[in-house]
């Protein structure tokens, strides 16, 4: 236990401000004044940014063959400038410091996942048993952040996210640094990675199932307000969210198998599609926060695999930027076709079209897991009998 509270205590503290700028940015925004078109604008150039952002952080990291260091610099920045931004009203200071924020925050993600990765092989343990305490992180502070927003004005984010983020800087002190690997960094191996068909059907399918989570992500919280929800019902809705996936990643020792991560990814494509159809026929605020437990089945569980399944066909040297990759794709490329396209739809279809579409989506991705799922095991049979 000793070994991993420095880890754990950063993973809450870091998925704390990420739930402040990922679930209640887009809310804040609204509470602005920007319409679904305008928050689809920041949110999807803030994805133009990430695209750059995570490659160029993930690959400094394995370059300089150390994770800690370059999470002190980015959590520094981040807390910096999300003070700024929920203290700015005008739309070209929310859009400058939205965009730096995507700059500093969103490439600590893949770093300290691929930390509680490696981090959990090194010890011994689960990374679920690690990861869980980001989930709980995220759950606490989004119901706060939803009464914090109600009693005491949207501006008052600025100090709070501020006050996250000097504690975070001074847990990620403590970190225990990833342990490198003894391979040489190159080019080449990186480029082999990528080239494989099975990776980049692999990266396919990620793209295909992010893209409705991540419009859920954008506007869920716009859409629980236009339905005549208060901020703390937002709140509400990503606590259970959240909270939802600690039982989750607590028990993925148990659940999560070596060579089933195809099926599982499939599984939570499955629940995608039944959660946001169920989503589109909703029309009352609370009946879309209860439906959020659904999360229970869907995120840690796709996440998970898909991280585990990563480790297991990236390149040891490149693991830190191949779970940069991954996270690319989630919350940088297909944030940008979610944030633009969602934020069209939003405004000129309305919301259960919206969700609508994404289910269509998760039932898109959910048949296309299958079919590789399928076809991984008639390769990995053929290879067990040759």
């Amino acid at each position: 236990m000793r070994g991993t509270a420095p880890i754990k205590a950063f993973n809450f503290l870091f998925f704390a401000l990420l739930a402040m700028f990922v679930s209640f940015m887009p809310v804040y925004l609204s509470d602005q004044g920007l319409n679904p078109a305008r928050i689809g604008l920041i949110t999807g150039t803030g994805g133009f940014i990430t695209i750059v952002a995570q490659p160029l952080w993930g690959m400094i990291s394995d370059r300089m063959r150390t994770v800690q260091k370059v999470l002190l610099l980015l959590v520094a920045c981040s807390s910096a400038i999300g003070y700024f931004l929920y203290d700015s009203s005008s739309f070209g200071m929310l859009l400058l410091f939205a965009m730096l924020m995507y700059f500093f925050l969103m490439p600590v993600d893949p770093l300290i996942e691929s930390l509680n990765f490696r981090t959990a092989e090194r010890l011994g343990t689960s990374y679920g048993s690690i990861r869980t305490y980001g989930a709980l992180g995220y759950a606490v502070m989004s119901l706060a952040v939803g009464y914090v927003m109600s009693y005491l004005g949207a501006g008052s984010l600025s100090w709070l996210f501020a006050g996250a983020g000097i504690v975070s800087l001074m847990v990620a002190l403590l970190l225990p640094d990833a342990a490198v690997s003894g391979k040489p960094v190159t080019i080449a191996s990186l480029r082999v990675f990528l080239s494989n068909r099975r990776t980049q059907l692999f990266l396919l399918l990620i793209f295909i199932s992010a893209v409705p989570q991540r419009i859920n992500d954008t506007f869920l919280g716009v859409y629980i307000r236009e339905l005549g929800g208060k901020p703390e019902l937002v709140g509400q809705a990503w606590f259970l969210a959240a909270g939802s996936e600690i039982v989750v990643f607590a028990l993925s020792f148990w659940w999560l198998r070596r060579g089933k991560e195809m099926l599982l990814i499939s599984i939570a494509g499955f629940f995608y599609f039944i959660r946001f159809f169920l989503s589109a026929w909703i029309t009352e605020p609370y009946g879309l926060v209860a439906i959020q437990l659904l999360q229970i089945v869907t995120f840690p569980v796709f996440y998970s695999a898909a991280i585990q399944y990563l480790y297991r066909i990236v390149p040891e040297e490149w693991r830190a930027t191949g779970q940069t990759v991954l996270a690319l794709l989630f919350f940088g490329v297909s944030g940008i076709v979610a944030s633009y396209g969602g934020g069209w739809l939003y405004d000129r279809l309305g919301g259960q079209v919206l969700y609508l579409t994404i289910s269509g989506l998760s039932l898109a991705g959910l048949l296309f897991g299958i079919g590789l799922y399928r076809a991984s095991s008639r390769e990995d049979a053929a290879q067990a009998r040759s």
